[in-house]
């Protein structure tokens, strides 16, 4: 009989309200679309052989560039005492503490996901291990310490998932930059 490994404490929940974002791909994102649009738009200017229209076209699409971009770098997360707000790409939900049911973070997960009390899981891309992993796996467990102390105590479910999610990492070999359970 295999004894499951003791989950990770979680950290005391941060004070709200709270913000949680990718602030390093947030930052090469608007740094890179600035850089594009001035450089675009100065290559516009200088090259002589375009007309008007065609100065404003290159204009045009670096403007298009640089708001794909800053479209990129909007997920956040904010967490206040009534509740946790998620802001992806296009779309804004707004959840109460009770609504949510478990963070998740994965090894291999783009971004955190929130199991749902209507019985969906929602992605969550301001909290995304891309450049900053222990940043990531971090706020993953701030978060879940703020639902757990917060929520509607869903001790069966949590149990279970962690249980779940604890096999599993026994399972697979554990390095020391990942999180192999729930966050």
């Amino acid at each position: 009989m295999t004894v499951p490994a003791a989950r990770p404490a979680l950290p005391d929940p941060p004070a709200l309200p709270v913000t949680f974002r990718p602030n390093g791909t947030r930052a090469v994102l608007l740094s890179v679309g600035a850089l594009m649009l001035v450089v675009i738009t100065a290559m516009s200017v200088t090259l002589e052989k375009l007309n008007a229209g065609e100065r404003v076209s290159f204009i045009f699409v670096a403007l298009l560039f640089f708001g794909v971009l800053c479209l990129l770098s909007r997920p956040k997360v904010v967490a206040d005492d009534t509740g946790v707000t998620v802001v992806n790409l296009t779309r804004v939900r707004r959840l109460e503490w009770p609504e949510i049911l478990r963070v998740n973070l994965r090894v291999g997960d783009p971004w955190v996901f929130l199991d749902l009390s209507d019985g969906t899981s929602l992605p969550v891309l301001g909290i995304q291990p891309g450049i900053a992993k222990q940043k990531a796996v971090r706020d993953a467990r701030a978060l879940r310490a703020l639902v757990e102390s917060r929520g509607i105590g869903t001790d069966a479910a949590t149990d279970a998932a962690t249980d779940t999610a604890t096999d599993a990492a026994t399972d697979s070999t554990k390095d020391s930059a990942t999180d192999n359970g729930p966050a």
